[in-house]
């Protein structure tokens, strides 16, 4: 009798269930907010990466039906075999323009713009220098390049040095790859020591700045705009599906490296479009951040606030350290974090338990939005609260 192939999936599934490592969606009704309905309740949303509180914004609704009423459903194709929307090139320049580079390219997802960008630019004879906290994309990026790959300890730039010492003058071309926001921690990179050692050793860097664009630095532009180092050197990657409140990813770059990503990023020239309405709605959303500084200003204003609610009313929760709207609750295993994760959905909170193999150690993830409203903000701390207790 021939055994079945297929028969280790049941196994593995079961050693997932074991570990409480085993994940399953939750429906939401509506639209997304500070407050969404699940399983016919509303709850409080502190899961979401809508930070800007702009995937429900009329304006961005208003602009995707209004594109896909003149364009369509769909892109049809890659954008170098079916032809590509000057709406494509609009978004391209607006992304340019807020980061302050010479142009962007855009991707149908920022996964496929880290895979894209990092597999294009380095190959089987060089060198990739990654952070050990950095987001999958990234890493699987570095592993679709071919090139040797060696994970530095998180934010450590002594252990960064100490590799590059060893490692460079072996390989061709070498890139340090890094999130900006550390999504999972809420951390920021240090970018400019980064940069000074990209310098002194003849590296390339990439920066993710999922969680930084429309968030961080003066204008919106992410972490590179709020270290200050704005027409550096530098890959600049993101996403339109956070703060920007859309779908899609982006690089922004030196004008050669986007012309060169254009004939060499697999992820671009074999996949199919951003659809028109996810386009508009991304244009729409980069309008909105540069003509209302007062959004970003306001999310800024929530995250202080709740990291006083906290310091001042339990000053023993175990925080990871955070600069940004990411706060983390550590807790000792992924059956605690089930289990707080639970209490806070029947307390009327949505803040999901973020588990291993996804980080080191188990925890409750918690993002601010500038919706948030104060109240809601003391309803989270009471319910923390009773975690606590």
């Amino acid at each position: 009798m021939t055994a079945n192939p297929y028969a280790w999936l049941e196994e593995s599934l079961r050693v997932i269930h074991r570990a409480d490592w085993y994940r399953s969606v939750q429906a939401i009704q509506g639209r997304s907010g500070a407050v969404v309905q699940m399983e016919g309740r509303s709850l409080l949303n502190f899961a979401s990466n809508d930070y800007l509180g702009l995937a429900g914004d009329e304006r961005l609704i208003a602009a995707a039906v209004e594109a896909t009423q003149v364009y369509g459903t769909g892109s049809t194709g890659s954008r170098l075999v079916s032809g590509h929307r000057e709406l494509h090139r609009e978004l391209e320049t607006a992304i340019a323009a807020l980061k302050q580079t010479e142009d962007a390219l855009v991707f149908s997802s920022g996964y496929l713009a880290n895979l894209g960008a990092i597999a294009a630019v380095v190959g089987k004879r060089d060198f990739i220098l990654s952070d050990q906290y950095n987001h999958s994309s990234l890493k699987n990026g570095a592993v679709l390049s071919g090139a040797m790959v060696v994970e530095y300890r998180h934010c450590d730039i002594e252990h960064l040095q100490t590799q590059l010492h060893q490692h460079r003058q072996h390989y061709r071309r070498c890139l340090i790859i890094t999130d900006s926001v550390f999504s999972m921690d809420g951390d920021l990179c240090p970018l400019l020591q980064l940069l000074e050692l990209a310098q002194a050793y003849d590296c390339m860097v990439l920066v993710d700045e999922a969680h930084a664009t429309g968030v961080l630095g003066h204008q919106g532009a992410g972490c590179v705009e709020h270290f200050g180092c704005t027409g550096q050197p530098l890959i600049q990657v993101g996403t339109l599906s956070k703060a920007l409140g859309s779908l899609g990813g982006y690089v922004a770059g030196s004008a050669s490296l986007i012309d060169f990503l254009r004939n060499r990023s697999p992820s671009w020239i074999y996949t199919t479009g951003l659809t028109p309405a996810d386009t508009a709605a991304a244009l729409a959303a980069i309008k909105v951040i540069q003509q209302e500084p007062e959004r970003r200003a306001q999310l800024w204003h929530n995250t202080h606030t709740l990291k006083q609610l906290i310091a001042q009313q339990l000053p023993e929760l175990k925080l990871l350290p955070s600069n940004s709207p990411i706060l983390c609750l550590q807790l000792n295993s992924p059956a605690t974090a089930l289990k707080a994760g639970q209490y806070l959905k029947t307390a009327g909170i949505f803040a999901p338990a973020i588990r291993p193999p996804t980080v080191p150690t188990s925890r409750i993830r918690m993002t601010l939005m500038a919706t948030h409203e104060p109240s809601q903000l003391q309803q989270l701390v009471t319910a923390l609260r009773e975690i606590q207790d």
